[in-house]
């Protein structure tokens, strides 16, 4: 197996490829190609597999493929394990779906109750830098979500080795939630770092750090 990868990055709900514009350079000064990913969420006659696609159609026929989801970007990224060959799968604070599970029935079989208390400051991002912070939102997209109500088009769970960063200080997607749901889910203890749920622009160098040291630790 080659030492570079190439990471395909998907973002969270609503959001853009520009949440990862910190952790690409560091990644690519490590000496692995990058792909970040807008997916069509505005369009309200794409899902989940639709998303897929537009990262299958980013990646094209690169090899050595690590496929790196945050948040709601969870739902997708199996299902790009599924339809291209992957080296790789990174979750990052993420939703983990079951096969066929749709977007809207994941908060319940997944027991998840609530945010914690506090504005979308306090529960998204705590830690990230108010002028960060300002212009992701600036950023966002309405997520159209038409279709969040149908099955998910993973019919069985890609075979690749998988990896869960939890985020130590995540107000969103709290840990010992994430404890519980990655062990149900995956059947694997979940790795750990400082950040809470925005962790690529609060920090950005450690999270690529961990994501190189991930591929590294594949190669052994």
């Amino acid at each position: 197996m080659a030492e570079t990868a190439t990471f395909a990055l998907i973002h969270g709900g609503g959001s853009t490829a520009w949440d990862w514009h910190l952790v690409e350079p560091v990644l690519r000064g490590l000496g692995h190609e990058v792909i970040a990913v807008d997916l069509p969420i505005e369009d309200p006659a794409n899902g989940l597999s639709e998303y897929a696609d537009a990262v299958v159609q980013a990646c094209g026929d690169r090899p050595n493929l690590v496929v790196v989801a945050h948040s709601w970007g969870g739902l997708v990224a199996p299902v790009v394990c599924s339809r291209i060959k992957t080296e790789l799968l990174v979750f990052v604070t993420a939703m983990v779906p079951v096969p066929g599970e749709s977007p809207n029935d994941w908060w319940a079989a997944s027991g998840y109750t609530d945010l914690e208390p506090g504005g979308e400051e306090d529960v998204f991002y705590n830690g990230v830098p108010a002028d960060l912070a300002e212009e992701c939102e600036r950023r966002a997209r309405e997520q159209a979500g038409v279709r969040d109500g149908e099955p998910s088009p993973l019919d069985a769970w890609p075979d690749v080795p998988t990896r869960f960063l939890l985020c130590r200080d995540d107000r969103f997607f709290p840990p010992a939630f994430v404890r519980g749901m990655v062990r149900d889910r995956l059947g694997i203890e979940p790795d750990e770092i400082d950040g809470g749920h925005m962790v690529a622009l609060s920090h950005p160098r450690p999270l690529a750090e961990r994501l190189h040291r991930y591929w590294a630790e594949l190669q052994r």
